[in-house]
């Protein structure tokens, strides 16, 4: 998916991924991750996308095929090793991802003392200046999830994800739990950050504007198979296979274009 040189940060390598008793979830799947891509997984509910991302990260073995990590098979990276640290997750849904008994600071901060060592004094200034990078108000750093929004717990999730110093952000519906009036400030927000840390982004998205907004590269699932993969704006603008073409009339993706950023303010 990228024509990068170089060892890819993350590549599947013609994977089928199943979950324990059923059968392949996804099928002869490969993708590649370099540095600074800006990758597409699109799909309806149902069809792999989220499985992918979790093989991506490690997180789950393939039945066939490779998912290497800076080159080496994720199977033969240990829990300490520095390669757990390549890729983190924004997940879907922010408040299943944090714990309810952790105040911002404190998720970051643990964060920090997993991922990188940090003595207590070092967490506390590094999870200040990490809050503060996604836009969390100081006011909201030591208060538990249940009195945050959907947009400020998403900010703490990818401040955590940012604690482990990624090299690839993977973002697996970062805002279909959220409000509309805060969906676009969370997708400029990864924008941002993509473009200040030089990351890699690997979003998962049903929604084909916005992959066309975020995304350079693209591929799309149907049923567990990808059925085309390409430059994120020709795929949408002449989309050869017939669900891709299905995926862009319900959307509206091409009639609409990329949504322009909007200016941020504060989550409601």
């Amino acid at each position: 998916m990228s024509t990068s040189t170089g060892v890819p940060l993350l590549e599947a390598e013609s994977v089928d991924l199943a979950y324990p008793g059923g059968p392949a979830v996804v099928r002869d799947a490969s993708l590649v991750v370099h540095a600074g891509a800006a990758i597409g997984i699109a799909g309806e509910s149902g069809s792999g996308k989220s499985t992918l991302a979790r093989a991506l990260l490690g997180e789950m073995d393939p039945v066939r095929g490779t998912v290497r990590v800076n080159g080496r098979s994720w199977r033969d990276v240990k829990r300490r090793d520095p390669e757990r640290r390549v890729a983190q997750m924004v997940y879907q849904d922010p408040y299943s991802a944090l714990n309810p008994l952790l105040s911002p600071r404190q998720a970051v901060e643990e964060a920090l003392a997993v991922c990188r060592g940090m003595s207590r004094a070092r967490r506390r200034a590094e999870a200040r200046e990490l809050l503060g990078s996604v836009g969390l108000p100081e006011r909201s750093f030591d208060v538990r999830p249940k009195r945050l929004s959907g947009g400020q717990r998403q900010r703490v999730v990818i401040a955590r994800a940012l604690a482990c110093e990624p090299q690839v952000l993977i973002a697996d519906e970062p805002t279909s739990a959220l409000d509309v009036s805060v969906q676009a400030q969370i997708l400029n927000l990864l924008l941002d950050l993509r473009e200040q840390r030089d990351l890699a982004l690997v979003l998962v998205s049903h929604d084909l504007a916005v992959l066309n907004h975020m995304t350079s590269t693209c591929l799309v699932l149907y049923r567990g198979d990808i059925v085309e993969a390409g430059p994120t704006a020709r795929m949408l603008s002449e989309p050869q296979h017939p669900y891709t073409r299905s995926l862009v009339n319900a959307r509206g993706a091409v009639r609409h274009g990329p949504q322009p950023p909007v200016p941020a303010v504060g989550d409601h």
